[in-house]
C-alpha cells in the first residue's frame, strides 16, 4: 500500500512533521506502524532487536534462529499428532453446525438472532455500506488532499482492506452483505425494471466457463499493483478515481453476465473475501437443495454453502445461519480450477512481496539491479517493484506445483499431480490469513485509530461533527514485544491449521492413511519451510527505497 510517511498527523501529534514535510515523503501503508514507532531493526541475534513493522526495542530473549526452528518444529511436531490421532473421512456435510435461525433449541431461546436477518435490518445494512462508499469517494474527490486529514485513504487501506480481511476470516462472509457495489447495481436493476416493465438491467447471458475466476484475479493483480507499487495511492483522490473507474468495471460485468455470476466470479473481492470466510465460524446454506436449479452462480446443490443467490431466494424458514468450527469450510469437496487455484497462491504471494519488499534483501536488490532501469529515471524502482509483483506469484506457482509433483510421486498411488495441486490449495488459505495478521496487526490497531479524528472531519475542513477532532493517535497501544509474540503465534498456528486441513484432504483424496501420510511428507517439508520464511521477513529491519539515497 502507499502511504504516509507517519501517521499521527493531526495537529499536535507525536510525529511533528509539517503537511509539506509529510506530502513530500509519501510512504507505503505496510511501512507504517513501523515509522510510527520510530523505525528498527530486528537481528538475527540475541543483541537488541526491532521486529519487522513493530519498530519499538524489543530484546529478544533467544537468538533469532531458535525462534524460527522452534516454529518449523512445532509445526512439524504438529504433523505427527495429526497423523497419529486426526480423523481421516468426514461425513457427508463434513463438520458439525449448529443453526442460528432455529426458534429454539434445548431451552435457549435465539429468536433474537432472527433479528440480525429481517429484511429491515438487512437493508438498513446496505443503505449504511452504500453511505459510507459514497462519502468515501466524495472525501477522496472533494476533500483536503493529505491523506492524514482526510477519510479515503484511512477507509480503503485500513478499514475496508485490513479490518475486513480479518472479520471476513474471523466472523463470516460480511462484505457479501455489504458490497456496495452489489446494492448499487440492485437499486439501478429495479429502477430499470420499473421503468421498463418486462425488462431487466442485466443481459442475462451465460457465464462463459472458460473464464473461470481470471476476470477476478487480473483485477486483484492490478490491487495489488496499487497496493505495493503505485506511487500516488495514498493521495484521497487518486483512490476516489480508482474506486470509480472500478465501479464501472464491476457494473460493466454485471450487466453482461448477471449480478450473482459476476459477484461470484469476477468482482476480485467478492473472490478474496470469500476464500478468507472459509476459514470463519459462520456460513449460510438453504434447507432445499431445489431452490439450486438455475443458479446463475452455479452452485453445488449439494454444497450449497455462502450462496447468496440461492440464499435469498429462500423463504425466512427455508434458510440456515450455521456456526462451524474455525476452517471447516476449508475442508470443501471442491477442486480448485487453475483459476481459482492461483488466486489464492495470488493472494498469499503479494503479501509476502508486500512484507519482502521492506527488509534489508530487497534494499541490496533494489541496489543491484537499478542501472539496468536507469533509463527510466524516477520511475526505476516502481518498475523494478512491478517486475517483482509479477514474479513473486509466478514463483510461488512454480514452488506449489512442483510439491504437488512431489505429493503425487509420494503417495505412490498413480494419481496425477494435479488432482494434488487442485485438492490441497485450499489449504494455504490459513497460512495467508496468519501472515496477513502478522503483517498488518500493528498498522490496523495504530492507523485505525484515525477513524475517531476523521469521523467528525472526513473530509478535512476542520470540522468535529461529533467532538473527536482532536483526538490524538496512540501509538503505545501495541508494544514490540506484544507484536511480535502476536506474529509468531499467528504464523505457527496459521500453519498448524493448514497441515490439519492438508491431512484430512489427503485422507479423502486417497482413502487410505499410510498413502495419504506419505503424501504429506512434501506439503510438510513446504509448510516448515514457509513458516521459518514467513517468520524471518517480519523479523527483519525496516528499509525504506525513500532513504536509499
Amino acid at each position: 500500500m502507499a502511504t504516509w510517511k507517519s501517521i499521527p498527523g493531526r495537529e499536535g501529534g507525536p510525529s511533528g512533521a509539517s503537511l509539506k514535510d509529510r506530502e513530500a515523503t509519501a510512504m507505503r501503508p505496510r511501512l507504517l506502524s513501523a515509522l510510527l514507532l520510530s523505525g528498527g531493526a530486528l537481528l538475527l541475534s540475541a543483541s537488541p532487536a526491532y521486529a519487522h513493522g513493530f519498530g519499538q526495542r524489543y530484546d529478544l530473549p533467544v537468538p533469532l534462529w531458535l525462534y524460527l526452528t522452534g516454529a518449523g518444529a512445532a509445526v512439524a511436531l504438529s504433523f505427527l499428532v495429526i497423523a497419529l490421532f486426526a480423523q481421516g473421512r468426514p461425513s457427508a456435510r463434513g463438520y458439525p453446525t449448529y443453526n442460528l435461525l432455529r426458534p429454539s433449541a434445548e431451552g435457549l431461546r435465539l429468536r433474537p438472532l432472527r433479528l440480525f436477518v429481517h429484511p429491515l435490518l438487512l437493508g438498513l445494512a446496505h443503505l449504511a455500506a452504500v453511505l459510507l462508499f459514497l462519502l468515501t469517494v466524495a472525501a477522496g474527490l472533494l476533500g483536503d488532499q493529505d491523506p492524514l486529514e482526510n477519510l479515503a485513504p484511512t477507509m480503503v487501506w485500513v478499514v475496508w482492506w485490513v479490518g475486513l480481511a480479518y472479520v471476513s476470516a474471523l466472523v463470516g462472509n460480511v462484505w457479501a452483505l455489504l458490497n456496495p457495489w452489489n446494492t448499487l447495481f440492485s437499486w439501478a436493476d429495479a429502477l430499470y425494471r420499473r421503468l421498463n416493465p418486462g425488462d431487466q438491467l442485466s443481459s442475462q447471458r451465460p457465464y462463459p466457463e472458460r473464464l473461470g475466476y481470471w476476470p477476478a484475479v487480473v483485477l486483484f493483480g492490478l490491487f495489488a499493483w496499487v497496493e505495493i507499487v503505485f506511487p500516488r495511492s495514498a493521495e484521497p483522490r487518486s483512490l476516489a478515481t480508482l474506486a470509480a473507474l472500478y465501479t464501472f468495471v464491476t457494473f460493466a460485468g454485471m450487466v453482461a453476465y448477471g449480478k450473482h455470476a459476476w459477484l461470484k466470479h469476477g468482482e476480485a473481492f467478492s473472490v478474496v473475501f470469500g476464500l478468507l470466510a472459509r476459514f470463519a465460524p459462520t456460513e449460510v446454506r438453504v434447507k432445499d437443495p431445489g431452490i439450486c436449479d438455475g443458479c446463475s452462480a452455479g452452485c453445488d446443490p449439494e454444497a450449497c454453502v455462502n450462496c447468496y443467490e440461492c440464499w435469498g431466494k429462500a423463504t425466512p424458514t427455508g434458510r440456515e445461519l450455521n456456526l462451524r468450527p474455525f476452517g471447516a469450510g476449508l475442508l470443501s469437496r471442491e477442486a480448485a480450477s487453475p483459476s481459482l487455484l492461483t488466486m489464492v497462491l495470488l493472494t498469499l504471494s503479494t503479501v509476502t512481496f508486500d512484507g519482502f519488499t521492506s527488509t534489508p534483501l530487497w534494499a541490496d536488490l533494489l541496489g543491484t539491479l537499478f542501472p539496468a532501469f536507469a533509463f527510466l529515471g524516477i520511475q526505476a524502482a516502481p518498475a523494478i517493484r512491478t517486475v517483482g509483483l509479477l514474479l513473486f506469484p509466478l514463483l510461488f506457482l512454480a514452488v506449489y506445483l512442483s510439491f504437488s509433483v512431489a505429493m503425487a510421486v509420494a503417495s505412490r498411488r498413480g494419481e496425477a499431480w494435479p488432482v494434488f495441486a487442485r485438492a490441497f490449495v485450499f489449504s494455504l488459505i490459513p497460512i495467508a490469513l496468519a501472515y496477513h495478521l502478522a503483517h498488518f496487526l500493528g498498522f490496523l490497531l495504530i492507523q485505525g485509530q484515525l477513524v475517531i479524528p476523521l469521523a467528525s472531519d472526513p473530509f478535512g475542513w476542520g470540522w468535529d461533527l461529533l467532538g473527536t477532532a482532536s483526538y490524538s493517535v496512540n501509538i503505545a497501544i501495541v508494544n514490540a514485544r506484544f507484536a511480535w509474540f502476536t506474529a509468531v503465534i499467528a504464523i505457527v498456528l496459521g500453519h498448524i491449521t493448514a497441515v490439519y486441513v492438508a491431512h484430512v484432504v489427503a485422507m479423502r483424496t486417497l482413502g487410505e492413511r499410510r498413502a495419504a501420510q506419505r503424501s504429506q511428507y512434501p506439503m510438510l517439508a513446504l509448510m516448515v519451510g514457509y513458516t521459518m520464511v514467513s517468520l524471518w521477513i517480519i523479523a527483519q529491519p525496516i528499509v525504506s527505497e525513500a532513504g536509499r539515497g
